[in-house]
């Protein structure tokens, strides 16, 4: 039986986690929200160098109960990387969906015996809150009921405060990890351009022709997958945080375009070189310190990440030609 579940394992940071784990010889459950999907996920994972051999697939969707006892069972750990996909009828859809599917997740491996759940939460649980001085750690946290929060940001809060606080009141002794990253790049082996990955086909194709005025941190999806599998193991993660991101300033939206023109050359030639009107951008800080002292991780630098986003979707004939 598999000892290891990962939830949400079709997608572009499951599919590099799933072909992480197999690479190391683990045995590795996954679930997705349709079983249609299962072929590609293991082309995905077989695309990231791994044998999916050792992967079992099965079917369970956070908007349910239905599979989530029979996916934990028998595991000793689980990944928590699914996300709510779903476009819900009312503002608090994705609230409702993002906290009851984390709680459903941590229910079937309190019951299972599941040792540790390390769950993939976001910066946006910890930064989209006003701050006089923009300086981030672990330690802060976005305020769900402050107004004008867009959805994501409110869900995503609410999703990883439910967690701590069964995990504290009903986890039974679970242990549980959360791991914060920024915005994710990096190569993708999924053959569709998902998530955060739009941003960079949009700028490449030239259909965006103005760059957001935005200042942010970025993650590579490998170091991001890496972060995991070490939060797992390390005896002193229980209970911690961890943010996610390169060495080095956060940078902006123009500056991500700029490195792609420097990095690639024709490919971006059509990438944006105008920023959006505005205020200028405050200076913000974003510590990744206690990921690389508590498990030891030294993150790509921003400028490889991006470069190598480009040339994967180039590589993957995810971009638009003419």
């Amino acid at each position: 039986m598999s000892s290891v579940l990962v939830t949400g394992g079709s997608g572009y940071l499951g599919t590099r986690l799933l072909a992480a784990l197999l690479r190391r010889g683990v045995a590795v459950r996954t679930t997705v929200r349709s079983l249609e999907r299962e072929a590609e996920v293991r082309r995905a994972v077989r695309r990231g160098g791994a044998d999916d051999a050792g992967l079992e697939v099965l079917g369970a969707d956070l908007s349910s109960d239905e599979g989530w006892p029979s996916a934990a069972a028998g595991c000793e750990e689980v990944y928590h990387v699914a996300t709510p996909m779903v476009r819900p009828d009312s503002p608090e859809g994705p609230v409702l969906l993002a906290r009851d599917g984390t709680l459903r997740v941590l229910r079937a491996a309190r019951d299972a015996g599941v040792r540790r759940v390390v769950m993939t939460s976001s910066f946006a649980v910890v930064g989209y809150s006003p701050k006089a001085v923009r300086d981030y750690t672990e330690a802060d946290w976005t305020d769900p009921d402050v107004p004008g929060l867009a959805p994501y940001p409110r869900s995503k809060t609410i999703a990883e405060r439910a967690a701590w606080h069964f995990v504290r009141g009903q986890g039974g002794g679970m242990e549980l990890v959360a791991v914060n990253p920024t915005l994710i790049l990096g190569p993708t082996l999924t053959t569709q351009a998902r998530s955060t990955l739009r941003l960079v086909v949009a700028m490449l194709d030239g259909t965006m022709q103005t760059a957001p005025r935005q200042r942010f941190g970025v993650a590579d999806v490998r170091d991001v997958a890496d972060l995991h599998i070490r939060a797992m193991v390390a005896p002193e993660a229980a209970g911690e945080r961890f943010l996610a991101l390169a060495d080095g300033p956060t940078i902006t939206y123009l500056q991500l375009a700029q490195i792609l023109r420097d990095r690639l050359g024709p490919l971006a030639a059509r990438a944006p070189t105008e920023e959006a009107p505005g205020d200028e951008l405050p200076d913000m800080v974003i510590h990744n310190d206690r990921a690389k002292r508590m498990l030891g991780r030294t993150p790509r630098p921003a400028e490889i990440t991006i470069a190598e986003t480009g040339e994967s979707l180039r590589d993957l004939g995810l971009l638009r030609q003419g």
